[in-house]
């Protein structure tokens, strides 16, 4: 998956990071159903704290934004987290006997805190291209996993019988993926708002493309942390 012009060129600059996050041994195991479900609920309980401070990166981003059209998206995106992907994990961890009220209490582990911290961190210390550099691997990276896991389930015919399969269509299925196509374009458009129309010969491009990088290490890092409990 694309996502725009931006994303491609950011993931590219990653290097094989971004190829150690998007092919994890956490997403193999999910893709093949044979991931640990202690395992699957661990990293449930991690994501859904990790996913109330993607939010606020996100609220954050509605003050960092400088046009309407961008304060949009980022608010949008917001209620997206909150009203609908967070669903997925409350539903799930209640099947298995964890209330929404037991993830709220959770412990976050070392893992997850640096990650959300290091995506507020550069929204607050930097611009509206730094935090968007810092929260594109985790949405758009999705994306191309979720869509990657969707489409080599269905082919083999598996992913009916895999125990995850509710996760693979949220992230593989039609609206996550627009969510991701509307990211990729406001990037872009912020990219060229503000860098230009060759934003990769600007000094701010070495800047996003590290920031992008180590968002990415970051998760691998989250999968690692899933992996081991």
């Amino acid at each position: 998956m694309s996502y725009g012009a931006t994303f491609p060129l950011w993931r590219q600059a990653s290097g094989e990071v971004w190829r150690d996050y998007t092919r994890h041994a956490f997403v193999t195991e999910l893709g093949d159903g044979t991931l640990p479900r202690e395992a699957f609920l661990g990293y449930l309980v991690q994501d859904y704290l990790f996913l109330v401070h993607f939010a606020r990166a996100w609220a954050l981003a509605v003050t960092k934004a400088d046009t309407i059209d961008e304060m949009r998206l980022c608010a949008a995106t917001v209620h997206a987290l909150i009203d609908e992907e967070m669903r997925l994990h409350v539903v799930t961890c209640a099947e298995a006997g964890i209330d929404e009220d037991m993830l709220a209490r959770a412990e976050e582990k070392t893992a997850n805190i640096a990650y959300t911290r290091y995506v507020l961190d550069a929204g607050h210390a930097g611009d509206f291209l730094d935090l968007l550099a810092a929260l594109a691997p985790c949405v758009l990276g999705y994306g191309e996993i979720g869509a990657r896991l969707l489409a080599e389930g269905r082919a083999a015919g598996t992913l009916d019988t895999n125990p995850y399969a509710a996760w693979i269509t949220t992230y593989g299925g039609d609206e996550y993926q627009q969510v991701c196509t509307a990211v990729g374009n406001l990037i872009d458009t912020a990219v060229a708002r503000r860098l230009g129309d060759a934003p990769d010969t600007t000094p701010r491009w070495t800047t996003l493309t590290q920031r992008f990088a180590t968002a990415t290490r970051l998760e691998v890092g989250f999968w690692d942390m899933g992996l081991t409990g």
